[in-house]
């Protein structure tokens, strides 16, 4: 909101000052910036790679960039690189770098450096880790050249914002050994309903962006054929990862899981507060007119992560407006809300990445993140309570507290029509809740769906009474329909008088990428059961067909009693609450390394303020912590520095609402089952059904 005037508020008279705004020059080219091209093979060569090259060199041309093509691994040195912007690795295949040039493409990296992979760049380097997390996910095979639909879910960025909700083209299309989902930001996936030979189920993603340390990574499974780099969707989509990677363009390329469209394309549940409107094209709002508010009115939000991808065209204005009341006055959420600015050409108080006239951003890590007016970016508006972070492109630029009790941070949130001539686009409007635990998933093995060498076997001492067994190497079997999101681990009860072995966790197929691999014992008789547990990464949201595959060596491996999918909460801000409905309390709000935790009354303070945050618990800005790393019946829990170690780490068990400190595998304790005030915590032997050792988490 930069210059507003109102007529009238109810009998009262009100006007807001008109704030003088610079002119924004439209968006200027690139500034010159240097490419290397390598493709060099160790393995099957595409014919497509001279195409290609001359395609990047085509776009350089036309784009401020400047090429230089190379199948030579000696170009791989420190003072070499240290000449670009950015290396594609243009359908390189197989072991193409020694030790050396190794070492100094990933300094290059970590130290600022973009990477392009093309296509077969996933076929490339598999003895080396650092290549795997930079590329994301390796190859693992691809059915014949085909039509199929990509489906583009991020359209916010400059590789992919071109693009249409679904691109149909032919190419051939790769399945990964893992999903990327976990540790990248997926802007494409395949729709496997589309063509024949998909692996990967549901989730299949296609291209991605990241970021490694300081520096950048881009990759598209596209380019195998040579018609690809003569599309100009294509190119534009090469393009668009070539700018990222050199930092021409920004980007938020955080992994993002477990968010809820509020609108891509459907305008349900949405309202048009006051004058103007915005039109709904190619699941795009644009701004007509004002002074309005297109407000979300079938939900007001506590605690959230809102993300929304934005556009201004020239020197435009508009806002977010966060924590009103429900109205069809839009100048409620100016009076009762909060507004995060989009406005770069403002006063510091009233310019994008502000809490308009409440707090500047800091400018200087916005305009290192801001795209220009014609160009994508995207917001993360952060509330934690009465904590607003405001994210640019992935950059924090902006951490503000309301203190104002008339006012709050939860409430409606709402995208603003500023007037004629102010021109703003919006796609992409998702919200993720935080602190609501999602409820572990506990399947009877037995109960499988379809299954190959196993049957269902009774025994005693068995939950339900049955066991999967007669388990052998190579037997499988699958369970549908099963909640598979926001999985972290696997645990399942085993009973073994045999060789034991291994199970593994895949989804899609008894093929489909591998989640987790959890090992299995002698657990000493056929009588005597044990529960085992391994994590699991890469897991798909929503309802999937799970598999479970069996290795080891002999026969009659072990049977399988019942198997969890153990979740952890999403972060949550608040009190936590445990016998006797009191709270987890810093002695003293104290801040000192050291302070011990206690149980207290609940009082609203500051240190009863917990934010889970990963598997951490924090407050007053440092982390619960077991002394000393300890893992004694009775060792200290305090408050301490956040440094990362295992003595900060605690998961959430649902099913049992324990806190459990994985490195000592004990649980979070209040001493002598004693509620009284200032009554200690500390850790201790895990004991079912323990109310001493029961919590909930905000």
């Amino acid at each position: 909101m930069r210059s507003i005037l109102r007529t009238a508020l109810g009998t009262a008279a009100a006007a807001l000052t008109v704030l003088a705004a610079t002119a924004c020059p439209a968006a200027a080219a690139d500034a010159p910036y240097d490419v290397l091209v390598f493709s060099k093979t160790a393995g099957f060569r595409h014919d497509s790679i001279a195409v290609g090259t001359q395609a990047i060199r085509d776009l350089g041309a036309a784009n401020s960039f400047t090429v230089t093509a190379t199948e030579d691994a000696a170009a791989f040195t420190t003072a070499n690189l240290a000449q670009y912007e950015a290396v594609v690795f243009l359908n390189t295949t197989g072991d193409v770098l020694n030790d050396t040039q190794q070492t100094a493409f990933e300094s290059y990296i970590r130290g600022g450096g973009g990477y392009v992979g093309v296509h077969a760049a996933a076929d490339t380097e598999y003895s080396w880790p650092f290549y795997g997390n930079l590329v994301g996910a390796w190859f693992a095979s691809h059915p014949a050249i085909q039509q199929a639909n990509v489906k583009i879910e991020d359209r916010g960025k400059a590789a992919t914002a071109h693009l249409p909700q679904t691109w149909t083209r032919t190419d051939e299309w790769y399945n990964y050994q893992t999903n990327v989902r976990s540790t990248a930001k997926v802007l494409a996936t395949l729709d496997e309903s589309s063509y024949t030979g998909g692996g990967m189920g549901a989730d299949h993603p296609h291209a991605w962006c990241k970021t490694i340390d300081s520096g950048r990574s881009f990759y598209t499974g596209a380019g195998h054929t040579q018609e690809s780099y003569a599309d100009p969707a294509f190119r534009a989509h090469l393009l668009g990862g070539i700018r990222y990677a050199a930092g021409r363009t920004k980007a938020d390329c955080r992994p993002e899981n477990g968010y809820t469209a509020l609108y891509n394309g459907s305008t349900t549940g949405w309202s048009q507060a006051g004058p103007g409107s915005l039109t709904n094209s190619d699941a795009t709002l644009t701004t007509v007119g004002g002074m309005g508010l297109f407000w979300y009115s079938a939900k007001q939000f506590t605690s959230y992560s809102l993300k929304l991808d934005w556009k201004l065209t020239g020197d435009s204005n508009s806002g977010v407006f966060i924590g009103f009341p429900p109205s069809t006055d839009p100048w409620s959420a100016v009076n009762n809300g909060y507004e995060v600015q989009i406005d770069a050409t403002d006063a510091a108080d009233r310019t994008t990445g502000s809490v308009y006239t409440f707090k500047s951003a800091d400018l200087a890590a916005r305009d290192a993140a801001l795209n220009p007016p014609g160009e994508w970016n995207t917001y993360e508006l952060l509330v934690e309570g009465e904590r607003l972070q405001i994210f640019l492109n992935g950059v924090k630029i902006n951490d503000f507290t309301n203190t104002d009790p008339v006012r709050s941070l939860a409430g409606h949130i709402g995208i603003q029509n500023h007037g004629t001539g102010d021109t703003a686009s919006f796609r992409n409007v998702r919200i993720k809740e935080l602190g609501s635990a999602p409820t572990d998933v506990t399947v009877q093995a037995e109960s499988f769906t379809t299954a190959s060498g196993v049957q269902a076997y009774t025994k005693a001492g068995a939950n339900n009474g049955q066991t999967l067994g007669y388990v052998d190497p190579g037997d499988w079997a699958s369970y549908a329909n099963v909640n598979t999101g926001g999985a972290t681990s696997f645990r399942t009860r085993v009973v073994s008088g045999g060789p034991g072995g291994s199970i593994q966790v895949r989804t899609g197929s008894t093929t489909g990428p591998i989640l987790g691999t959890v090992a299995v014992p002698n657990t000493g008789s056929w009588s005597t059961y044990a529960d085992v547990s391994a994590p699991l990464t890469g897991v798909p949201t929503g309802n999937q067909t799970l598999f479970l595959t069996f290795t080891g060596t002999g026969t009659g491996l072990f049977d399988v009693d019942d198997f969890t999918l153990v979740k952890t909460g999403t972060p949550g801000t608040g009190p936590v609450k445990g016998l006797a409905g009191k709270c987890l309390d810093v002695r003293g709000s104290g801040t000192a390394d050291g302070t011990q935790i206690q149980l207290y009354t609940c009082n609203g303070s500051g240190a009863q303020n917990w934010t889970v945050s990963g598997q951490t618990l924090r407050a007053l800005g440092k982390c619960l912590d077991v002394s000393g790393g300890g893992s004694a019946d009775g060792t200290k829990i305090q408050l301490w520095t956040c440094n990362g170690s295992g003595a900060q780490n605690w998961t959430y068990q649902s099913s049992d609402q324990t806190l459990r400190n994985p490195q000592s595998g004990k649980c979070l304790d209040v001493s002598g089952n004693n509620s009284a005030d200032s009554t200690v915590v500390q850790l201790w032997t895990c004991v079912a059904g323990a109310g001493n050792q029961k919590w909930t988490l905000p």
